[in-house]
């Protein structure tokens, strides 16, 4: 058993002047939880989460100081948001507190968008992987909404992959346009994941890949950039939809 599996999973940063702080524990007594099965954590708006730095920065628009000013009230009117040890501070409560708490924790972002979405569908999703083999998934709707919810990352990828077009996967074919491609597609999505570091209470992007999946005609074409032009995309080579699944698993590691 290693260090970490005897001691627990390691504490959140502590918070910067003026941040939002969460309760000790916490962490640790929810990821026994996850293994029980999914923890849901509720719906909140972009700037609900913007307010308490519950969202990686490079990842979405700030919203204006009135509309996040407006979602501070709203969170405290709710009793989400409470006064903290000092002036500077205030404490995220409730699951808006354990969303915090694993926002903080993950350093690389699973970030998938698709379009020929259906009413109900997130057009959306993103998972944050923990260290523990659990992951932070983000359901986003056409209004914005983040349904947000603690899976196992085995879980969660199976959850993303039967989102994500379908279809008998197609021959990888050099000749073909691939701007074409996704022109013509019934359903296409990209995924993105992309490493971050933390400077403070804000997240700054690093490496990042990509996967990029068209469904046409009932056949799923995989893409990815040229690495000799990211500006392109050409075949990935995928021969199967098991092998889509590994490529997808492959970009989180």
């Amino acid at each position: 058993m290693s260090d970490e599996q005897r001691n627990g999973p390691p504490p959140a940063p502590p918070p910067e002047p003026g941040d939002a702080s969460v309760p000790e524990g916490l962490v640790s007594a929810v990821l026994n939880l996850v293994n029980t099965g999914p923890v849901l954590l509720g719906a909140y708006t972009i700037a609900e989460l913007t307010a308490v730095d519950a969202i990686v920065d490079f990842l979405e628009a700030r919203p204006s100081d009135e509309v996040l000013a407006e979602a501070v009230r709203s969170l405290a009117a709710r009793q989400l948001l409470v006064a903290g040890s000092s002036e500077e501070q205030v404490q995220v409560r409730g699951d808006l507190g354990i969303t915090v708490a694993f926002q903080r924790r993950a350093r690389k972002v699973l970030d998938a968008r698709t379009t020929g979405t259906e009413p109900g569908e997130p057009w959306r999703i993103l998972l944050l992987p923990q260290p523990e083999g659990i992951c932070l998934m983000i359901r986003i709707d056409a209004l914005g909404v983040h349904q947000i919810g603690l899976h196992k990352l085995d879980e969660a990828l199976r959850t993303l992959i039967d989102w994500l077009p379908g279809g008998r996967v197609a021959k990888p074919d050099p000749a073909m346009d691939a701007d074409a491609v996704l022109t013509a597609s019934e359903r296409s999505a990209l995924v993105t994941v992309t490493d971050y570091t933390a400077q403070g209470s804000a997240e700054v992007a690093g490496a990042s890949r990509d996967l990029i999946l068209a469904r046409n005609d009932g056949r799923l074409h995989v893409l990815s950039r040229d690495p000799r032009d990211r500006a392109e995309l050409v075949p990935t080579g995928a021969e199967d939809r098991e092998d889509v699944e590994e490529r997808l698993a492959g970009l989180l590691t």
